[in-house]
């Protein structure tokens, strides 16, 4: 027995590159330690982890465990080769393969946290998904797939960084390499920038959804599509019309499609035959006329006798329609102005247009002109 042992020791010392093989055994065993912590880890994040994670009412740790399962089996088997690594003790000449392998262990590492980073921003994506629908605005539910490439774009610049740092390059000049470009490249993409910003001012602020109706300068129609860069909108002669978001915020936004209610504004002009007694009953018919329509919003309207025009006497009618659906709106616009025209014609007043009465005055110069020829040679009544 002594002599078996002896002999499995003479055979553990025999070396094979300079490393015993009794470390190489040592080796082995750290790696499969590994892999059997690393069966467990799987049998935990999809067997009991799960049944935990539904008893609960959120579906975040749900996707978490799902997401991370694979960076944490790595990131044990990484463990256990690095451990393998330090048991092995890698010759350092004529190759450094100790270096070697400390480096193909680090980026490993490296590349395995920014691949559970990168699952994790969907976890992110999906809590803020939650958080945009509870809003009454389309824009942040467009922007979001935005804003989770900007995040794994980050999360992978830096992870670039960190993998040139620790394999022993210095990253200063990297750096000022990256400012002075980056300046240059700001310098050439400040539009683009302004753009950027621009479309956050809007995502912020609000000032329309989708599909909304909106005039901003002399631009209106239909907001189609929001970008990074830029806001299409739909005429109402069917163009699409492109506009940078830097421009648009800084424009003076009118968005139609959040009236409440519609206005209707209009002056009506009756002619100076009317008495006073029938323009009190026309303004009082036009008040009842108001007061009882149905599609007239009734927290608000006036109408009042309010001016001695040039050749009219006017009444101001003003007044919203309940509706704000455009067709509607005219329909409702069209029926008020036909009933203050029935209001009118059975009261016998007429409506009035521009005209102009000319007065002559006769002197007497002429015997032969009568003040009525003289009227009639100067157009009077015109």
């Amino acid at each position: 027995m002594e002599q078996l042992w002896n002999d499995v020791v003479g055979v553990l010392d025999q070396t094979f590159l300079g490393i015993s093989l009794a470390r190489f055994a040592t080796a082995f065993g750290a790696l499969f330690v590994a892999l059997i912590i690393k069966r467990i880890v799987r049998y935990l994040f999809t067997t009991t982890l799960p049944k935990l994670a539904k008893r609960t009412s959120t579906q975040t740790d749900d996707l978490f465990f799902k997401l991370s399962r694979r960076p944490a089996e790595m990131l044990i088997l990484i463990g256990g080769l690095d451990m393998a690594t330090r048991i092995l003790q890698l010759p350092q000449k004529p190759m450094d393969f100790r270096l070697g392998a400390e480096n193909a262990i680090t980026v490993a590492f490296t590349l395995t946290i920014a691949w559970f980073l990168f699952n994790m921003v969907s976890i992110l994506e999906q809590w803020l998904g939650r958080w945009t629908k509870q809003t009454d605005s389309l824009l942040d539910d467009h922007l979001l797939p935005f804003m989770r490439k900007g995040i794994r774009a980050f999360i992978f610049f830096m992870a670039a960084l960190m993998l040139i740092q620790n394999l022993g390059y210095s990253i200063s000049g990297v750096l000022a390499s990256l400012g002075i470009g980056g300046l240059a490249v700001a310098l050439a993409a400040k539009d683009t920038l302004a753009n950027l910003f621009g479309s956050v001012m809007i995502l912020v602020d609000r000032p329309f959804h989708l599909g909304d109706w909106i005039k901003a300068g002399d631009i209106e129609g239909v907001v189609e599509e929001v970008g990074f860069r830029s806001t299409k909108i739909r005429t109402f002669a069917k163009t699409l019309i492109t506009v940078p978001n830097s421009v648009l915020s800084n424009l003076a936004v009118n968005n139609f499609s959040r009236m409440p209610k519609r206005r209707i504004k209009l002056m009506v002009g009756v002619s100076y035959e009317t008495t006073p007694a029938q323009m009190e009953q026309a303004v009082e018919a036009i008040r009842e006329m108001l007061r009882t329509h149905p599609a007239i919003h009734q927290d608000f309207w006036l109408v009042h006798f309010t001016e001695f025009n040039a050749s009219s006497l006017d009444i101001q009618v003003y007044c919203f329609t309940s509706t704000t659906v455009w067709e509607d709106y005219l329909d409702a616009r069209q029926d008020v102005h036909l009933q203050i025209m029935k209001i009118l014609e059975g009261m016998g007043i007429e409506i009035a247009f521009p005209s102009r009465t000319v007065y002559v005055k006769h002197d007497g110069s002429d015997p032969d002109l009568s003040p009525a020829d003289a009227a009639g040679a100067f157009g009077a009544d015109d």
